[in-house]
Formats: structure tokens, C-alpha cells, sequence
């Protein structure tokens, strides 16, 4: 089973993956429509918007949690070139 790179989330069926494709390394839930994988804005956003709809915090306290979360995964850490 693969962890998605940019929201951490399990990956354990086909259609978990962007367009079924189980060769990509994020879910469906971090791809654009193309299967692409959406920018750290994209996923901010929609983090901070799925924060909201289940935990129900505030729109600035939930954009908080969701960069301090998405942060510690490995399509949004920091290289030493960045």
C-alpha cells in the first residue's frame, strides 16, 4: 500500500490513485482533472477547506493546521537547493 506524497492519505485501491493510475506516487484528492498532481497552493486550499468541513475550525486557525500538516510530507519538505 502507498501513502500519498502530498496529503499522506492511504492509497489502497486503483481508484484511490488520479485517473486509476497506480504508477503516480499521490491520491486522486491531490490531482487536477488531467491527473496531474496540483501546486502546494491547490493543496493548501483544498486542505484548508476539507479542515473546515470536518473539524469545523475557522478559516485562518484551519489554514494553519492544514500548512503545519501538509508541511511534514515529502511533496512539500523543503530541499537544501530551495
Amino acid at each position: 500500500m502507498k501513502q500519498c506524497i502530498a496529503c499522506g492519505m492511504p492509497m489502497r485501491k486503483v481508484d484511490d490513485y488520479p485517473l486509476g493510475d497506480t504508477t503516480k506516487n499521490y491520491c486522486k484528492y491531490c490531482a487536477r482533472a488531467n491527473g496531474s498532481m496540483q501546486s502546494y497552493d491547490e493543496k493548501l486550499a483544498s486542505m484548508t477547506e476539507f479542515i473546515i468541513r470536518t473539524q469545523g475550525l475557522d478559516a485562518h486557525v484551519a489554514q494553519k493546521s492544514a500548512a503545519f500538516m501538509i508541511s511534514k510530507l515529502p511533496a512539500w519538505k523543503r530541499g537544501s537547493d530551495d
